[in-house]
């Protein structure tokens, strides 16, 4: 008896249709040419303004040119469905400049760091120093321009390595032969499956203070002064998930752990503990006006703020260079300010350092805080900013962005800078103001430890620190509050939400899918010889299986059930 014709077709209709799905999705994308880790340009509100990359989410063909080697020259190219990789060590700030000042349209853009700026990389072998500087440069005038731009697409940052210079350098070949990539000719194609960003709701700063009580005479019942030692350690930069801001706010940080340690030791001994309270604080909310720490100060008892005879705040001192600064706010002439000047002065004239001094008055009614001593003018506290800055920083400037890496971050001139603030806030503690001693001595048992400084150097240069981001349980934050319960008592952390004036956008970081994609030509090819060969197999087994007769009959009009009857 013969088979019944469907089920003889039947595994083949089930092969052709399993052969065609495989087809379908493979004629789209091919595979993954190589997955990388990107870093999203940062994205906020500033008094409900818009800034930053305002998308996350992305999904077009890779161009290298802001122009198109086919249109006329120096005609820009439609680029509203092209993401634009550029490497920053080839990057033309003009043409940037103009076109997110004209918001031309962009499918998006990914930007090439050097390797020596990732935050995980340690080695800086293989750039020269004129180089490294010159790349330091563009980035930080890039960071400031993108951080106060409102970019309406998609913005990346990602590093050089093989895979990605390989996929850029077929992209510029196809780009200077005026064959870019689109949907019609094929070429890379660069996906980002990222949700919409969502705002943070009510993002926290956490101060973190501890102290070294002095030690009070028999019979004395006045509170003891207090000299305070204050760091800011958090950043700001175009991309959150690379602020680590190694010099900016982890030098004086490095100091500040450094300091507490010495001192710990001195004040560790009946003997040696002077007649000064010290107050370590780490603070947040630097870069927004030094928001952490108004609110530190504020938290304080009046009593205890009253008993602070001043304050020394450290800012950026991890350069090279042999020249510090101390900011403040008061005149020059006012007997505290000359008391800190004249002690810093005698100390760094003995360590061959140059200190000069900066008078900067304060405006109480301008919510603008370049310094964080000004928080601590503003509620009549005498202070001073250590820096190797010579002038205040704009807004947002300065605060730790993409240029501020490990590699720009001496050790040496943080040890040196650490032995200024040590020695000289020694010798007043211990009224020996003018005297050529050196409590800090290298070899002895107070010696600076360059141990100590490099390795929270190294942690903090890999560690961002953008306050929003941060939890009340984060890891930085439960570290660094352990390192300075180490060396001081009564360690607490203090957790404020930051003021509304700015609002903050989550999905910082993504993985990046770089595919290579065929053109709709090959694709429409590819399918028209699969058709065939299916057409041709699906007759030659009719014809081998049922005959010819068999064949002709699937594509013969069924006769009519009437028709029939009436024969």
């Amino acid at each position: 008896m013969a088979k019944p014709q469907g089920s003889v077709l039947e595994p083949l209709y089930s092969s052709a249709i399993i052969l065609l799905i495989i087809v379908t999705a493979c004629v789209e994308l091919c595979d993954a040419v190589t997955v990388v880790d990107v870093y999203r340009l940062v994205q906020y509100d500033l008094a409900g303004v818009p800034f930053g990359s305002r998308l996350a989410a992305l999904n077009h063909h890779a161009g290298s040119s802001l122009f198109s080697a086919s249109a006329t020259a120096g005609a820009a190219a439609d680029l509203s469905r092209t993401v634009l990789i550029l490497p920053v060590r080839e990057l033309n700030l003009t043409f940037i400049k103009e076109y997110i000042g004209q918001t031309k349209p962009l499918g998006g853009l990914l930007l090439l760091l050097p390797p020596i700026f990732n935050p995980l990389n340690t080695d800086s072998r293989g750039e020269s120093d004129s180089a490294k500087d010159n790349i330091k440069e563009v980035l930080t005038e890039l960071d400031q321009l993108l951080i106060h731009a409102n970019i309406p697409y998609p913005v990346y940052f990602g590093f050089e390595d093989d895979h990605v210079n390989t996929v850029l350098a077929d992209v510029k070949k196809n780009d200077a032969a005026g064959q870019p990539a689109t949907a019609t000719t094929g070429g890379y194609k660069l996906v980002v499956a990222a949700r919409e960003p969502k705002k943070i709701a009510s993002p926290t700063i956490s101060n973190i203070q501890g102290w070294l009580p002095g030690l009070k005479a028999d019979g004395e019942s006045n509170q003891l002064p207090t000299i305070a030692v204050v760091a800011s350690y958090d950043t700001f930069g175009a991309a959150p998930a690379l602020s680590v801001g190694s010099d900016s706010s982890g030098s004086g940080v490095v100091a500040l752990l450094e300091i507490s340690r010495l001192f710990s030791i001195l004040y560790s001994n009946p003997k040696t503990r002077g007649s000064y309270n010290l107050l370590f604080a780490l603070t947040s909310g630097g870069p927004y006006n030094y928001n952490g720490t108004n609110k530190w100060l504020r938290s304080l008892d009046q009593r205890v703020r009253e008993t602070i005879d001043y304050s020394i705040c450290l800012n950026s001192i991890g350069s090279v260079s042999n020249e510090l600064w101390i900011h403040v706010s008061k005149p020059p002439d006012n007997v505290y300010i000359k008391q800190i000047f004249e002690g810093f002065s005698s100390v760094s004239e003995e360590m061959g350092i140059k200190v000069g001094l900066k008078h900067k008055k304060i405006n109480i009614s301008n919510p603008r805080v370049a310094w964080e001593h000004e928080q601590f003018s503003r509620q009549r506290v005498t202070a001073a900013t250590l820096s190797e800055l010579s002038v205040a920083p704009d807004f947002l400037e300065s605060t730790g962005g993409l240029s501020d890496s490990r590699h720009f971050v001496n050790e040496a001139s943080i040890s040196r800078s650490v032995k200024l603030v040590a020695e000289s806030l020694a010798r007043h503690i211990y009224g020996q103001e003018g005297k050529s001693i050196d409590i800090f001595a290298d070899d002895s048992s107070l010696s600076i430890n360059p141990s100590y400084i490099r390795s929270w150097l190294q942690f903090l240069s890999a560690t961002p620190r953008v306050a929003p981001f941060l939890s009340k349980n984060d890891p930085l934050i439960t570290a660094l509050k352990k390192e300075l319960a180490d060396h001081t008592v009564d360690v607490s952390v203090q957790h404020e939400v930051l003021d509304g004036m700015f609002t903050f956008y989550d999905s910082t970081s993504s993985r990046l899918h770089i595919y290579q994609v065929a053109s709709v030509t090959f694709d429409l090819l590819l399918l028209l010889v699969l058709g065939s060969y299916l057409i041709t197999l699906f007759s030659f087994l009719v014809i081998t299986t049922r005959g010819l007769d068999d064949l002709i009959s699937l594509f013969r009009r069924p006769t009519s059930p009437r028709k029939s009857k009436t024969v």
